[in-house]
C-alpha cells in the first residue's frame, strides 16, 4: 500500500506523513508532493491509489489536481484535508467526484484521532467520510429550499466571469428565457430584491449578486479562477462559440 500526500506546507506534510504511518501500518511507502501539479505527475508515475490532498495550493490547487487524477484513474481514493469549508470549495469537490468513487473531506482543525479514523475509513474500508461542518454546508447550500441549485450556481459563476445572458445561454445550451429565470431565482435566494427595495437603481443586480455571494463565501477567487480556465479551454477547443 502506497500513499501520496499533496500539500504545499512542509510542516503539514510532516504531520500528515506521521498520521498516515500511524493510522495505516499496512502502508509500505509514503510519497510527498508540494503542489497540485507535482502531485499529478507523482500520481501518474507511481499509479498511486491513495491520496491525501490539500485544497488551496500554489501552482495548481487540489480540486484541479484531483480532477486530473480521477480522470486518469477513477478508482483512486482521495481524502481532502483542508482549512476551508466554504461552499465554493465544497461544491468544487462535489462537482469532480466520479460516480461511485470513494473520497473524504476533513478539516485541518479536526483532531489527530479523527484524521486517522478518516484515513482508515476512506482508504481501507472504502467509506466516504465528510466532516460534520462540511456536510452541513452541503445540506444547507445544495439541499434546502433557500440553497442554490447546481444550475443557479453555474449561472452565478458565469455572471462573476462577466458573461452576458446571451453568452451564458449559448455556452450552457439553454434558452435566453431559462437563463433569465435562473437569474431571477438567484436574486431572490440571495435576498437581492430585499436589499434594493423599491429603489432598484441603487444597485446593479448582477454585480450585487456577485458581491453578496463573495461575502457569504458561496464564491471565492479560486472558484472564479478555475471557471475562467474552463471558459478559456472551451473557447480554445471550439466546443463553445460565442454569439
Amino acid at each position: 500500500m502506497r500513499v501520496l500526500i499533496v500539500e504545499d506546507d512542509a510542516l503539514h506534510r510532516s504531520y500528515l506523513n506521521e498520521a498516515v504511518r500511524s493510522a495505516l501500518p499496512e502502508c509500505d511507502d509514503v510519497m510527498e508532493s508540494e503542489d497540485g501539479r507535482l502531485g499529478e505527475i507523482e500520481a501518474r508515475k507511481s499509479r498511486a491509489e491513495f491520496v491525501v490532498m490539500d485544497l488551496q495550493m500554489r501552482e495548481r490547487n487540489g480540486i484541479e489536481a484531483a480532477r486530473t487524477i480521477w480522470r486518469e484513474r477513477p478508482d483512486t481514493k482521495i481524502l481532502f484535508w483542508s482549512n476551508y469549508s466554504d461552499e465554493a470549495y465544497v461544491r468544487g469537490v462535489s462537482r469532480i467526484v466520479p460516480e461511485g468513487a470513494t473520497y473524504g473531506y476533513v478539516l485541518k482543525s479536526t483532531s489527530e484521532e479523527r484524521l486517522k479514523l478518516a484515513l482508515r475509513s476512506v482508504f481501507l474500508e472504502s467509506q466516504c467520510v465528510i466532516d460534520r461542518e462540511v456536510r452541513g454546508i452541503q445540506q444547507k447550500g445544495m439541499g434546502s429550499a433557500h440553497g442554490l441549485t447546481d444550475g443557479e450556481y453555474e449561472i452565478l459563476v458565469d455572471v462573476a466571469l462577466g458573461l452576458t445572458d446571451k453568452t451564458i445561454a449559448n455556452r450552457k445550451k439553454l434558452s435566453l428565457r431559462t437563463v433569465q429565470n435562473r437569474l431571477q431565482q438567484l436574486y431572490e435566494k440571495l435576498d437581492i430584491y430585499k436589499e434594493t427595495g423599491d429603489d432598484e437603481s441603487r444597485y446593479n443586480l448582477r454585480t450585487r449578486a456577485v458581491a453578496v455571494a463573495l461575502m457569504r463565501r458561496l464564491l471565492n477567487a479560486s472558484a472564479v479562477e478555475r471557471a475562467e480556465r474552463e471558459l478559456q479551454n472551451d473557447w480554445t477547443s471550439q466546443e463553445f462559440q460565442g454569439p
